[in-house]
This record gives C-alpha cells, sequence and structure tokens, in this order.
C-alpha cells in the first residue's frame, strides 16, 4: 500500500531531498532492448524495469507469479535502460529514472536504496522504502503506537489523552500488528499503554493480545479502564540478548482484542512510564523543501494533521495572533544577498470569518496568501528575502489580527529563478466511504504525490492466478514495491497503474444515466407509481434501487421477500425492464437464526456461521467471504432471493469479515459480485473491520485491486453545504489516487444536516430547494448520478417550482450527456485518465490546478465544471480558466479568457460549466 510520505517525525528530510533544477541526473550510456533482460539481480535483491518510470523492487524471496494487485507485469513493452556497478552501489538508469542500491547491504531501508528523478524543472532525489519497515524503539523512550510499522489497526482521534497523532485502534483482524525493532538487552519491562471499555460486541471484560519477540510469543493481559478516554498501562516481561530485535503487538489467533493502543516503551522494571518527548526542532538547508512546523514555535503555533494533501507528518497550524510565530534554522546560504522563500499553504474558511487574502511576513517582508478551495488544498508561492551568509533565522509571523490564520506546510528558501519546488506531498486520496461525514474527511494518500513519485508496497499481497481465480499465500520473507517516478506526467503514473494492477471497470451504459434510490419503504405498485411519474414529469430514469424494506421476516437481513409489499418480484421486474429501467436490491450481508433459510444456509456453511449480533438482533449471525463454504452460503442465499440485474451490497455495519489474508476483503467480496454481475456496487479499499463505519483505514494490501471490478458507494453522508463543497474535491480525488473511476455519492446526501424541513411523504423531510437543487446540477456533472436519501425527498416534483425546474432541466441535461460520459469512461478504461479529474492532470505546472482542486475539476476532456457550494437562488463562484484556451460558458455562451480568475453568478437555472473556445 501508499503510506502517508513520512510516518514520523523528522524523517522528511531523509526520505525527500528536493533539490534545485539544474542538478543532472546519473549518468548513462546509450543501450538496446533487443535481448536484454528487464531484470537486474544483485544479491537477494532483484529489480525488474517495467517502463522508464516504473521499477519493480524486491529482496528476500523473490516472485514471478502475479498477486492479487498486481496482474499486468507482462503488459509493459521491452525498455532501453544501463546498469553498472561502482564504488559498491548498483545503479539502473532510464534515463528517466535513477535508482541505486548499496549491493550486499540488505534489505531496502533509507540509507542502501535512493532514486532521482525530474518533476518538471526540479530535481528530485527520494528514498522510497524510508518508512515501509519497522522502526527503532530503544529502551527508555516513549513510541507512538501510530508511528510504529502499523499493520492491520487503523490509526484514530476519536477519544481523549492519547499522546502523538492518535492512537492504533480496533486489533479486530487476526495478525493486525505494530511492530518495531529494538538493540536493547537485558531483562526488559513492554509497558503498553492501552484503553479498554465495552467494544462492539458488548463485551466490557479483560482483553488479550500476543507480544511476539524474534517469534517466540507471550501474552499481554489488557484489564478494563474506566472508559475509552481513559488509558492504563499494562506490561509483560521481556528477556533480550544482544543484537536486533523485532517485536510485534498483535492480535493472535486465540486472542480478544478490541482495544486501543495509544503508545508502548521498553522500560527497566520499576521505572515510571516514559513521558512524550517533544519533537526538537530541525535545520533547514538552503535549497531544500522543510517542514514549517519543523521550527521552533511559539504563541499558539502548533503541529497538526487534520487536513489532506500535507507533506512529511504534519502542517504548521496556529498562526492565529501577532503572537503566534515559526522560526526556522536556515543553514548552508552561499552568500550574503537577496534570496527567494517559497511558502507552501492552505488558506480556507477560518470559523466564522469570510475566506479572504491573508497575509504573513517573512523576517519583516510580507508574503501575501490567496485563498485555496478549502483547507485541504494547497499552493505555492514565493516572496523575495534577504539572508546572510551560512546559518540565519527565518522567521513566518503575523503583524497583525487579520493576518495569517493560514496553515504553512513547507517552506523553502532558495536563489532567484528556482523553479517553485514541490514536497513529497499526496494529491487526492481514498476512503473506504464518507459515512457520517458532515463536510470533508480524512483520507489515504494513493498514487499521486506533487514531487513526481510514489512506492506501491505489495509485499502483503497474496499470489493469485488470474484464470483460475484462485489465491495463494506467498512463502518466504520479501520486500516487493513499485517505485513509480513520473514526475509531473500525471496522466502516465495512471496508466502505467492501470497497465500494472489492471483497468478501471466500465460499467454498462445504463449506469452513466439517472438513478433513483431512497430508503423508504415503499411497495411494488408504489414504485411503479414512481416510474410513471418520471415518464409523466419528462425526467429520465435509467437504474431503481430497491432499499433494505423488501425483506422478511426482518427488514434489515431478511432473505425472503416480504409478500405485502412485493407479491411478485418476478412480474415487478419484468416490467421494470418493459420500461427499459434496470433494478437492483440491497443486501446486508448478515442472517438472522430465527430466518427460515438460516438452517441451510448454516449446513452449506458446515457449522461455521458466527452468531455476532448485527443491526437485526442478537441472534444475528454473519459470513467470513474468504472461507468457500460461507461464501458459497452467502450466495445461495442470494440466488433463493431474486435475480436482479445486480445487487447492491451495503456491508456497512454487520460483523462479517473477509480472513483471507493477501487480499483486501473488500476487493475479494466485490470481485465474487462482479463474477456474477458484471461488476460489484458497494463500498471499496478496506473492509468494515479496519476502522469500523465511521473511521475507515487503510490496510496493508492496499486499494489497487477494487477499480477493477467496483462501483464504489461512499456511504451515508450528512446532508450539508460544507458536505456539498467537500464531494467537489473529492470525486476526481480518489480517481487519481486509486484509478477507479465509478465513484458514486448519494446526491442529497443521505440523512440530518439540513434535512429538517416536513418532507411531501409521511415521516419524511426535505432539504431546502437551493441546496437540493444545487447537488443535482452536481450529479449531473460525475460518475455517477444517483438520487438518495434517508426518508428525505429527492424527486424534482417535491420541491418548489424553482427547484423543480432546475432538477429537471439538470437530469435531462444527464441524460443527454450520457453517451459523452460513457465514451469518457471508455477512455477510462482504456487509458488510467479518470472521468472526474482534477485540474492538476492537465495543468501539472499551474499552481493554481493545485489550490483550485476542491472548487472545480474537468469532466472529461470538454468540460470545466465549478459547482455552485453556497446557499441562495443567486450565487457567484470564483472560476479558475486554465492558460491555453479561451472558455464558453456552456448555458450563456458568455467566453472568459484562459489563464484569469474571474467570478461567475449563476440562477439555479445555470451552473458554473464551460467548454473550451
Amino acid at each position: 500500500m501508499f503510506h502517508r510520505s513520512t510516518p514520523r517525525r523528522g524523517q522528511a528530510a531523509a526520505t525527500v531531498a528536493i533539490l534545485a533544477a539544474g542538478l543532472a541526473l546519473a549518468a548513462s550510456s546509450p543501450a538496446s532492448a533487443h535481448g536484454q533482460s528487464s531484470t537486474v539481480v544483485s544479491g537477494k535483491a532483484r529489480f525488474e524495469v517495467l517502463s522508464p518510470t516504473l521499477i519493480r523492487t524486491e529482496y528476500g524471496t523473490f516472485t514471478d507469479a502475479s498477486t492479487f494487485n498486481v496482474i499486468g507485469r507482462d503488459s509493459f513493452a521491452p525498455v532501453r535502460f544501463t546498469k553498472r556497478t561502482d564504488k559498491g552501489w548498483l545503479t539502473i538508469d532510464t534515463g528517466a529514472l535513477t535508482l541505486r542500491y548499496k549491493v550486499g547491504s540488505g534489505s531496502f531501508t533509507a540509507d542502501n536504496l535512493d532514486i532521482k528523478l525530474r518533476a518538471g524543472k526540479q530535481t528530485v532525489q527520494a528514498t522510497p522504502w524510508a518508512g515501509h519497515y519497522p522502526p527503532s524503539c530503544e529502551a527508555g523512550v516513549l513510541c507512538e503506537a501510530e508511528a510504529l510499522d502499523v499493520r492491520g489497526p487503523g490509526v484514530a482521534t476519536d477519544h481523549r489523552d492519547y499522546t502523538g497523532k492518535g492512537f492504533t485502534a480496533g486489533y479486530t483482524g487476526t495478525g493486525d500488528a505494530i511492530v518495531f525493532t529494538t538493540a536493547a538487552t537485558g531483562s526488559l519491562q513492554l509497558a503498553v499503554r492501552y484503553a479498554n471499555s465495552t467494544g462492539g460486541d458488548g463485551q466490557n471484560v479483560t482483553r488479550t493480545l500476543t507480544v511476539a519477540v524474534d517469534g517466540v510469543n507471550q501474552t499481554l493481559s489488557l484489564p478494563p479502564t474506566a472508559n475509552w478516554d481513559t488509558w492504563g498501562v499494562a506490561t509483560v516481561t521481556l528477556t533480550l540478548g544482544t543484537g536486533t530485535h523485532q517485536i510485534s503487538v498483535l492480535k493472535g489467533a486465540g486472542d480478544t482484542g478490541n482495544v486501543n493502543i495509544d503508545s508502548l516503551a521498553l522500560i527497566n522494571p520499576g521505572d515510571a512510564y516514559p513521558a512524550p518527548t517533544p519533537p526538537a526542532p530541525q535545520p533547514c538547508a538552503f535549497g531544500t523543501v522543510c517542514e514549517a512546523d519543523h521550527g521552533t514555535l511559539a504563541g499558539g503555533a502548533r503541529t497538526a494533521s487534520d487536513h489532506n494533501g500535507y507533506a512529511g507528518d504534519g502542517f504548521l497550524a496556529g498562526l492565529e495572533n501577532t503572537s503566534s510565530s515559526a522560526a526556522l534554522t536556515v543553514t548552508g546560504v552561499p552568500a550574503k544577498g537577496t534570496y527567494r522563500v517559497q511558502v507552501r499553504y492552505a488558506n480556507g474558511k477560518a470559523g466564522a470569518q469570510p475566506v479572504q487574502t491573508r497575509t504573513m511576513t517573512v523576517n519583516g517582508a510580507t508574503v501575501t496568501l490567496p485563498a485555496t478551495s478549502s483547507w485541504d488544498y494547497w499552493r505555492t508561492v514565493e516572496a523575495p528575502v534577504a539572508l546572510d551568509k551560512g546559518t540565519n533565522t527565518v522567521t513566518l509571523a503575523c503583524p497583525t489580527a487579520a493576518s495569517c490564520n493560514v496553515n504553512v506546510d513547507t517552506v523553502a528558501l532558495v536563489r532567484a529563478g528556482t523553479p517553485l519546488l514541490a514536497p513529497h506531498a499526496a494529491l487526492g486520496g481514498y476512503r473506504r466511504g464518507l459515512d457520517g461525514v458532515n463536510g470533508a474527511a480524512l483520507t489515504e494518500p494513493g498514487l499521486l504525490y506533487q514531487d513526481g513519485w510514489s512506492l506501491l508496497d505489495d509485499s502483503a499481497s497474496a499470489l493469485y492466478n488470474t484464470r483460475t481465480g484462485k489465491v495463494t499465500q506467498r512463502t518466504g520473507t520479501a520486500q516487493d514495491g513499485y517505485v513509480f517516478a513520473y514526475g509531473q506526467d500525471y496522466t502516465r503514473g495512471l496508466n502505467e497503474l492501470s497497465k500494472l494492477t489492471g483497468p478501471t471497470k466500465l460499467l454498462p451504459k445504463w449506469a452513466y444515466g439517472v438513478w433513483y434510490s431512497e430508503y423508504y419503504d415503499r411497495t411494488a405498485a408504489e414504485f411503479q407509481d414512481i416510474v410513471k411519474r418520471f415518464k409523466s414529469e419528462n425526467v429520465p430514469l435509467d437504474v431503481l434501487i430497491v432499499d433494505t424494506d423488501f425483506k422478511a421476516p426482518d427488514k434489515w437481513n431478511g432473505w425472503n421477500f416480504d409478500t405485502t409489499r412485493f407479491p411478485d418480484y418476478k412480474a415487478f421486474q419484468s416490467w421494470l425492464k418493459k420500461q427499459g429501467i434496470t433494478t437492483s436490491l440491497n443486501i446486508h450481508p448478515s442472517i438472522l437464526g430465527s430466518d427460515p433459510k438460516f438452517a441451510q444456509a448454516q449446513a452449506t456453511a458446515k457449522g461455521k456461521l458466527k452468531r455476532t449480533g448485527c443491526n437485526g438482533g442478537a441472534d444475528c449471525y454473519t459470513f467470513d467471504f474468504g472461507d468457500p463454504d460461507q461464501l458459497k452460503a452467502y450466495f445461495d442465499l442470494h440466488s433463493s432471493l431474486a435475480d436482479p440485474d445486480f445487487w447492491w451490497l451495503d456491508w456497512c455495519c454487520d460483523a462479517s469479515t473477509s480472513t483471507l489474508a493477501g487480499v483486501t476483503g473488500d476487493a475479494w467480496i466485490n470481485q465474487q459480485y462482479a463474477a456474477r454481475d458484471g461488476f460489484a456496487f458497494s463500498r471499496a479499499y478496506g473492509s468494515l473491520q479496519a476502522g469500523g463505519y465511521g473511521n475507515p483505514t487503510a490496510v496493508p494490501t492496499g486499494p489497487w485491486a477494487d477499480k477493477r471490478t467496483t462501483l464504489h458507494f461512499t456511504g451515508d453522508t450528512v446532508s450539508t453545504w460544507e458536505t456539498l463543497q467537500a464531494q467537489v474535491g473529492y470525486t476526481p480525488g480518489e480517481s487519481a489516487a486509486t484509478g477507479l473511476a465509478a465513484v458514486s455519492h448519494d446526491i442529497g446526501g443521505h440523512t440530518g444536516g439540513l434535512s429538517t424541513e416536513k418532507g411531501a411523504e409521511p415521516d419524511s423531510t426535505k432539504l431546502p430547494d437551493d441546496l437540493y437543487a444545487r447537488w443535482v446540477q452536481l450529479g449531473t456533472f460525475q460518475p455517477i448520478d444517483r438520487l438518495h436519501s434517508n426518508h428525505s425527498d429527492r424527486l424534482p416534483w417535491q420541491y418548489g417550482p424553482a427547484a423543480e425546474a432546475s432538477a429537471t432541466k439538470f437530469l435531462q441535461l444527464r441524460k443527454k450527456l450520457q453517451s459523452y460520459t460513457y465514451a469518457t469512461a471508455q477512455q477510462a478504461t482504456r487509458t488510467g485518465t479518470p472521468i472526474v479529474r482534477p485540474m492538476y492532470l492537465a495543468y501539472p505546472g499551474q499552481q493554481e490546478a493545485y489550490a483550485t482542486a476542491g472548487s472545480q475539476y474537468l469532466y472529461g476532456d470538454d468540460f470545466l465544471v465549478a459547482p455552485v457550494t453556497t446557499p441562495g437562488e443567486t450565487a457567484t463562484t470564483t472560476v479558475w480558466f486554465p492558460p491555453g484556451h479561451n472558455w464558453k460558458d456552456y448555458f450563456t455562451g458568455k467566453v472568459y479568457k484562459g489563464g484569469t480568475i474571474q467570478q461567475v453568478t449563476s440562477t439555479l437555472a445555470t451552473m458554473p460549466v464551460f467548454v473550451r473556445s
């Protein structure tokens, strides 16, 4: 998987040294690809040159077979490259990427493997394997759990009084672990700071985990704490000999898990648990990108990590008053003179204050900081600064109460004429679901980084036979990762990801039309009336989803039809087909012990279904999708129920799991649905066990296989303007991070928020008219346009005249664009460039492309879309028009000059959509 680039403080300088333009790549002599092997072996290390910008790196056990993630290694043409060994270093040079490995130095680390590439005019040096192996934790030092090698548990912040950036949460899956190394010796105690209260299983009991030291196991007992906000310390005694030891705290097969771990320490018996060590300021070398929060902070300035898109382990926040400052020690200034300071910052809405241009000072000189599209999107600006030769203190400060109120990610001090230096900061990100989210949410980094490289760590992925679908576990210990070096050619990176891990799924053409789906208890006849109303109102409808209330004996997870609502589902489905409408049924993956079909399901599963409890009640059994018998029982229930055009797997809550090692849980079950229906409609990239419903976290096997099978249902969001605004940037960001093009939000949001007005039907609500109309506008220019809610009106005729006219117009436009959207989806499958595209895919050299990525995007090749996300029947939106073309308003015909920022006003009848002129 991809990790945030530097999980431990201070690693940024070691991981990424970004140099000023003008440095040459390692020299290479011409070589012919004809007859040349693509692989280079150096002892236990093997390198496979797949393209000029993609090299596989392996250490330990070599694997030639496909893995569940990587199925397209043979899709690449032969490559010209050179190799040489000099002064103990093996160098591989493709002309676009230079990779060096210190011969005989062991497994890959930050010290023995590095790369060099160009990103635009910038030369980048990096150590891609940094942070992908267990860190050291020495005796007497508190080590934050989230900064160790986290294998499976989530990293969370939803309880109080933790130290560091968060805590590791869950430990619900066998093998979930945190791992570290130590050179400590003697008889020591491993002390673990933890919380243990009433878990998802309803129990409040002593829990256990396993402590494994060099393969030898001990049990760690964790008594209950007062609540999840209260932390205790539990210990086990270790006897450590000389040498380096690998220690894991994990959930073994016999452990109960279900705890949170904040930190740990190796201490002498009787010693107090150590306090956290405040990070020391780090020097900033002239000509490199430095973390702004690594200086000396004062006046409330602090390190934060509660937004996306930053480099390193956090960003500088708290610059909110005239006493706030950050002082960096800049070393190596070549001579006294005037230089340039480059500042990467985000400037969003600060509390109740309006979004506005801000200023700050750098050594007294004013730097102007225009607004960015939200706190998750960043811009780099530069200004002159006077420096003395040698070492200087450079201070970021706030001269007035109205200044600052921004977050600062990185700072670089460079010569005049140096290009703006990009840090190793993630572009876009993914998340299993947006369930319960009101506004923006933290995401996991994916493929793309602004300085043009990333490592896809496939070490945890199982072997996979693409012909038979059989999964086989790896043997031996290995590092297996793919170094991408796309530079600023982000679309090349996505294309190579598509080749390597398989293309994004192309859905049937009908999927790119209009969907209607509402969680509301309806009969078949009532659904038919709604379909007839669509036709009489001249509103297109391509897909109808029947949510959970059709089921019996339980509305949540029954495996029969409630015949009082659907007396003849086959006839209902046949009627829909005659209307040209595709249909789907909702599934929650569980079954009650009282269900008439339970006995047969348990027999098929050979007695292995477990009673776990779920939304249907305590007498609820769930499935292990990784077990063939339980998987068969699960799908036999589908077959006995119905045969819709496709199923909607709503794996939000029930404790079903996949214990199949080496395969992302969502990807595995989604592949089974795709084999039945052609694609899966489900959450993606993780599993319910990785963080749960509201705090999904990444898994070691990563998000790479899901795009081959899945239409990503992003879950149950809160219906507010803030959520609408966040979705503008989320869709292109997810597609850029994972390569998955088919992303589906609940248009209108799912529940709560502003859904407070009385709706048109009993026990329903409705949105404010302007919010409803603007959300329908967004849906028109999304990969999937799916009207959905939890008992809240989503039909045009349920709203006032202006909102109804707007929604009808834009749903008709969606139908008009269906062929265009399908062609763009075909292009995504063919090339890896998604349907909805962040601006930086097309304009990587423009800072505005990064700063505006949360407020506008490209819809295919032709459309620039800047959705309205503010209240009112009339709204004014700031739009950046990229250089190189003029842009014509799709609705009014007005032409805007490229390379400008304009204010565009629209009523509910229009939205800011433009085509190249």
